[in-house]
């Protein structure tokens, strides 16, 4: 099932990144990486048209409270969801009782093959299970992303299966699930 969460006050550091939530001074960073062709598209959704866009997003990154910003030097670049899944789609997990999420995240184009992204993953992973408690964590990746796929590789997700997901823009991409489970101590 589907758990709570809010981030609210919770500030996650790496060696290079601070995960935290969004602010409204990010609004320009969020809009720099966002309006790019190519970064939207890998996560389901198309470049942002203007900053009008960008501003509802964040309201709602603010709003809901469970998008990190990925602050490396000082901006924005990326930003880490925490969603519910589908959990009709994993009916054995409820039967099982076990509670978990779905993670998604994007990053700017300019800060790609730096290993940013793995970094913030595997961060948002020990809070999850060590501080949050969750039994699981599920993600999912667009067949044609192997940037996407190589970051779930590296932080130990293991393949589930493969569905049918559709965009935000109104295609249906074919989308590899992952899971990770939470090691019983």
């Amino acid at each position: 099932m589907n758990a709570p969460i809010d981030i609210t006050g919770v500030e996650l550091k790496t060696e290079r990144l601070i995960l935290r939530p969004w602010r409204e001074s990010d609004l320009e960073d969020l809009y720099a990486y966002a309006r790019v062709d190519g970064v939207g598209q890998m996560a389901g959704w198309l470049p942002h048209r203007d900053l009008d866009e960008s501003r509802r997003i964040l309201d709602m990154f603010i709003r809901e409270k469970k998008t990190f910003a990925l602050e490396y030097a000082g901006k924005a670049v990326g930003s880490l969801g925490i969603e519910t899944y589908e959990e009709e789609r994993y009916p054995e997990l409820a039967l099982a009782d076990k509670r978990g999420r779905e993670i998604g995240y994007v990053l700017s184009k300019d800060y790609w093959g730096r290993g940013l992204m793995p970094e913030a993953v595997r961060a948002v992973i020990r809070w999850l299970f060590e501080d949050v408690g969750l039994d699981f964590i599920i993600v999912g990746h667009f067949e044609r992303n192997d940037r996407s796929r190589r970051v779930i590789e590296k932080c130990g997700f293991q393949y589930v299966k493969t569905i049918p997901w559709k965009t935000e823009y109104g295609r249906t991409e074919t989308s590899r699930e992952y899971i990770l489970y939470r090691k019983n101590p």
